[in-house]
């Protein structure tokens, strides 16, 4: 899967980004590659939910895919 992200550079030094796709996912970093990390950090928080507070019967699976 791709995401687009905008990458800005912040006013006093450092970059910030956000993801469109994912309202309220935002990060930033120092370097452009302290960013980059901290954007798949971001991401993978933003999509993670909490199994347990999901009501799940015995026919139910949990699976767990790439995209």
């Amino acid at each position: 899967m791709k995401i687009k992200v905008i990458i800005h550079e912040a006013e006093e030094g450092g970059y910030w980004a956000e993801v469109p796709s994912i309202p309220g996912c935002a990060t930033q970093g120092e370097t452009f590659e302290e960013l980059l990390q901290n954007l798949y950090e971001a991401i993978e928080g933003c999509l993670s939910v909490d199994v347990e507070s999901i009501d799940i019967t015995d026919k139910d699976r949990i699976m767990e895919i790439a995209i």
